[in-house]
């Protein structure tokens, strides 16, 4: 029987071995292909971003060959005598988005020092939910909102006062004169400027949130103002993230389309004054792409479209690379 025993357990050994190698390889080839696939799907959105950069290049080729940078900087859109030129659009798309941050700016930072400074705790969630609700309204909400319900306003009272006002300075009064129906650059400006208020103030609640207590704290202890720890202690630890969550809304506000379509004109020149229409790339593209046949007026609007991707990637990674710096005093805190 002892012999038996002996004999058994080589044997029994040799089974275990068997089925741990066995396990072995399962487990490797599931890592494996899990890490294959995982590989793939993160590759994909290489391929995709290399994909519609090829695309826009190529389909964009014919005019940039014809007609090379002075594409960007002719004023010119004709579509009957094929003549094109970007700089109307470029021009709009520009203007409203800096309009947009000049009012959203001191609104989102005066709703994120609330937040995180002054507001009570029972009304905390609630706010936040309230401004997160906001970002997530339909962007042809905010447009059908700005043409049937602010623009007529807007023409009827806002503009006639800003007239009388700012329209008088001498230099400064023109941006301020022209038709006073509501439609027009300063208009798009003002409905973007509300699009983007939710996205910059969560972005600045979040920074101004890292800040260490201590600092704040012992800010107060001293007998410091509000003011004073927002201005000396909590701007100074958080400037470049506030940087970053403004170009954040800055990138969101440049390849805004449907509510810009509505409210801005949609005609291609460029005009001193505020309350003239006028045209943006995305707002441009929005109207014209059903209709364009494949040609030079087909093919403008692809670098349309490209000026477009560029702007916006240059200042989204620009906005990245600023809120990376917050991550890493975020992480040195913890």
């Amino acid at each position: 029987m002892t012999e038996n025993l002996s004999k058994n357990i080589p044997s029994n050994k040799k089974k275990l071995n068997l089925r741990v190698n066995k396990v072995a390889r399962i487990q490797y080839l599931q890592d494996f292909f899990f890490h294959k696939l995982t590989l793939f799907f993160a590759s994909l959105v290489l391929i995709v971003l290399v994909g519609i950069i090829i695309s826009l290049i190529i389909s964009a080729w014919p005019t940039l060959k014809e007609s090379g940078v002075g594409f960007f900087f002719k004023n010119e859109w004709n579509v009957v005598n094929s003549k094109f030129g970007g700089l109307s659009s470029i021009y709009g798309t520009l203007v409203t988005s800096i309009i947009a941050l000049l009012i959203a700016v001191p609104i989102s930072f005066g709703i994120a020092v609330f937040l995180t400074e002054t507001c009570p705790i029972w009304l905390r969630r609630p706010l936040g939910i309230a401004i997160e609700m906001l970002a997530a309204i339909p962007s042809i909400i905010y447009g059908m909102f700005g043409l049937f319900v602010f623009a007529p306003i807007f023409g009827d009272y806002i503009q006639p006062a800003l007239n009388s006002t700012l329209g008088q300075i001498p230099i400064v009064g023109i941006l301020f004169s022209g038709p006073q129906n509501g439609i027009g650059i300063l208009c798009a400006g003002i409905i973007l400027s509300f699009m983007i208020i939710p996205f910059i103030a969560s972005v600045i609640r979040d920074v101004f949130s890292i800040v260490p207590p201590i600092l704040k704290e012992s800010a107060y202890g001293i007998g410091c103002t509000t003011w004073e720890v927002v201005t000396r202690i909590v701007l100074p630890y958080t400037r470049v993230g506030v940087v970053g969550g403004i170009m954040l809304g800055l990138g969101r506000a440049l390849g805004e389309t449907m509510a810009v379509t509505f409210v801005i004109g949609n005609a291609h020149r460029i005009n001193a004054s505020l309350f003239s229409p006028g045209s943006s790339i995305a707002s441009t593209l929005a109207n014209e792409f059903g209709e364009a046949e494949p040609g030079l007026h087909y093919s403008s609007l692809f670098a349309l479209g490209l000026t477009l991707f560029i702007i916006t990637f240059v200042v989204l990674f620009a906005a990245k690379l600023m809120l990376s710096n917050i991550d890493k005093k975020k992480g040195v805190k913890s």
